[in-house]
């Protein structure tokens, strides 16, 4: 037997596996790296973290990525080398994070890696007969398996296609593991490049809804890219405070047929971009508001593309409560601006209930690659999520 397959099978026996979750988002910002131990599967998962740090990203490794990412045409060879690369920038951080941490590599049980999303396409995107869903991410599990030492399930997205999802987003899986209260109905926001829900009702009769809602953090930050250099983010929505909101262009932002789909649903910067902005000025005649108006606009459009998913789908009399993570939550006009249109809500960080915000897309992937190696199968009846163990195992050797 493979001394590595031998390994595997005695970390699916353990009482507590050391397991390194990663993301990296649509926002180049850094990679997401947590460690912690996770103790049981399904129902009876526990989560405890030991460290976690964003690393920011060389400006080489974004101008690399923005150059192939969520465009329909591509530098088909660049992308191929690419895919490799990324996985050994990925491996040079954790391995240096390690070093940091004192934990030698031997004592790490797993990493899962979400990798690099490079395009999102699902078949109310594309729109070709011929043709599903479909999503690619780089970063190479193999290559980072044996860059590290340690055994690596990546590409999770893909087995969530192949039972008829969409790839995303997978947050139902992870939220309802350490989330669902019998006591408290409980939404979990995340507000990354795009946002995106669980809704987990203290009633298990109620079914559980998770979806995305349209944009999070991606156009306002391409925006801002765009218009100011070096800066990536609105911070403190400094530029949005100046402004005003167009309702014309808020009103034409909205028009998407996106926002007509059925739940569960998903998306991406393929669709939500400059473009798609730029696009909107035009048919609202808007072309020559302020920079500091579009802000504003954009900010709103945001909140008001989430605040409706809410609406549409939860009972107005239900008593609610918001468990926000994600970079958006940090923007304070976006945060207040969600209150004011959902006043029957309160709102949270999801570090009252113990998961650091900023990590828990990371401690996702960290619970979908436990699942992976020693869970069952979880049943989502109704919720459009199939039930299937997520990720393809790289072995060091």
């Amino acid at each position: 037997m493979n001394r590595f397959v031998e390994k595997l099978y005695s970390i699916a026996g353990k009482q507590k596996r050391l397991v390194i979750g990663l993301m990296s988002g649509t926002s180049l910002d850094g990679l997401d790296v947590v460690i912690g131990y996770i103790s049981g599967n399904g129902a009876g998962t526990k989560f405890e973290q030991l460290h976690f740090e964003t690393v920011p990203y060389e400006e080489d490794f974004k101008k690399e990525i923005k150059n192939i990412f969520s465009k329909k045409q591509v530098n088909l060879e660049r992308l191929t080398l690419l895919n490799p690369w990324v996985a050994l920038y990925h491996a040079k951080i954790i391995t240096e994070l390690l070093l940091k941490w004192g934990i030698p590599n031997s004592d790490v049980d797993l990493i899962a890696s979400h990798g690099q999303t490079i395009y999102h396409a699902p078949k109310s995107l594309h729109r070709n007969k011929k043709f599903g869903n479909a999503t690619l991410q780089i970063g190479d599990g193999d290559h980072l398996a044996v860059a590290t030492g340690i055994i690596t399930i990546s590409d999770f997205r893909q087995k969530n296609i192949a039972a008829g999802g969409e790839g995303a987003p997978l947050a139902l899986y992870g939220d309802s593991l350490l989330f669902a209260n019998d006591t408290e109905n409980r939404l979990l926001l995340n507000i990354g490049g795009i946002a995106n829900f669980t809704y987990l009702p203290a009633d298990k009769s109620e079914l559980m809804i998770c979806t995305d809602t349209g944009p999070g953090n991606t156009l306002m930050d391409a925006f801002i890219q765009k218009i100011e250099t070096g800066k990536y983010f609105d911070k403190d929505s400094l530029l949005a405070k100046q402004g005003t909101v167009n309702k014309h262009l808020l009103d034409m932002l909205l028009k998407d047929s996106f926002f007509a789909l059925p739940f569960p649903k998903t998306t991406g910067p393929e669709l939500f971009n400059l473009e798609y902005l730029v696009a909107a000025k035009e048919m609202s005649g808007t072309g020559n508001i302020s920079d500091a108006d579009c802000m504003a606009t954009l900010n709103a459009f945001t909140a008001r593309s989430i605040a409706v998913s809410f609406l549409e789908t939860l009972s107005k009399d239900a008593n609610i409560k918001v468990y926000m993570s994600g970079g958006g939550m940090h923007n304070p006009l976006l945060v207040e601006t969600l209150k004011i249109l959902l006043p029957g809500m309160e709102f949270y960080s999801s570090d009252v209930l113990g998961i650091n915000p900023d990590a828990k897309e990371a401690i996702l992937f960290a619970l979908l690659a436990n699942e992976s190696i020693c869970g069952k199968t979880t049943t989502f009846t109704g919720t459009g999520f199939p039930a299937v163990g997520m990720g393809k195992i790289s072995l060091p050797g």
